[in-house]
């Protein structure tokens, strides 16, 4: 199995969702192979399926001044926000193509695993919490566990699309804007503040690559990294994935 990879920097919320629409269709008829985009948004607010208009704490004016889009999306899950500093993921893969087949929740499983690996690369420990989507940080004492990462997802037709969303820098202050994920008893938090490493040792496009090649291990899959979104489009798939 070949995955392409390709690091987009920061790049608008809508253009990324129509360049996902894009690939899910080329991804269904076998056009490209399984791809991975990393990349990180401006500031954001996105909306899943599930979604209660009440977890936007911030007024529409605060949002409207500091240029803060809100985008219904038809990922799962509910508010969500996607800011500098945060590698978002969007895996487009062909859920079929994987042998043994994977269904959503193990898909899901996958992806978490992903961000526990990446994490445990810092000596953080993370897990996560029954009935609650995503990667957390572990409880000790008072303390109780901390959102690293949220998950959101779609699958049609056997793509996937949407993904994953890790906090590396980001403001978390950003995040008062909103309760995260509909989830109001539990804070967030950053793979700097959690590991007291500052921004240079912590460089989003290095974090791309460290959770590339821990995709590649979890998926069981080989990274093509590719430098421009363009020569994604003349590689063929290989004939035993192709329908």
């Amino acid at each position: 199995m070949i995955t392409s990879l390709i690091y987009l920097g920061r790049i608008d919320y809508p253009t990324a969702l129509a360049l996902q629409q894009r690939l899910v269709e080329l991804r269904h008829q076998q056009q490209i192979p399984d791809t991975l985009l990393l990349l990180e948004h401006p500031p954001v607010l996105t909306l899943g399926r599930n979604a209660q208009r009440s977890n936007i704490l911030a007024s529409d004016e605060i949002l409207q001044a500091r240029g803060v889009e809100i985008v219904e999306t038809n990922r799962g899950g509910d508010v969500t926000y996607h800011g500098p500093g945060q590698l978002v993921g969007y895996p487009i893969l062909d859920l079929r193509a994987a042998t043994p087949r994977m269904g959503a929740i193990d898909y899901v499983r996958k992806l978490e695993e992903v961000l526990i690996r990446t994490c445990a690369e810092f000596q953080l420990l993370t897990k996560r919490v029954p009935g609650r989507t995503g990667v957390w940080t572990r409880a000790g004492g008072s303390i109780l566990e901390k959102k690293i990462a949220a998950i959101g997802v779609h699958i049609a037709r056997g793509i996937t699309s949407h993904g994953f969303a890790f906090n590396i820098t980001a403001d978390l202050a950003d995040f008062n804007w909103i309760i995260p994920c509909g989830i109001a008893d539990r804070e967030v938090t950053s793979l700097d503040v959690e590991t007291g490493l500052d921004a240079r040792e912590l460089a989003l496009e290095a974090m791309a690559y460290r959770v590339a090649r821990q995709f590649g291990k979890v998926f069981n899959t080989q990274m093509l990294h590719l430098e421009r979104l363009d020569d994604l489009l003349h590689i063929r798939p290989p004939t035993s994935l192709r329908t």
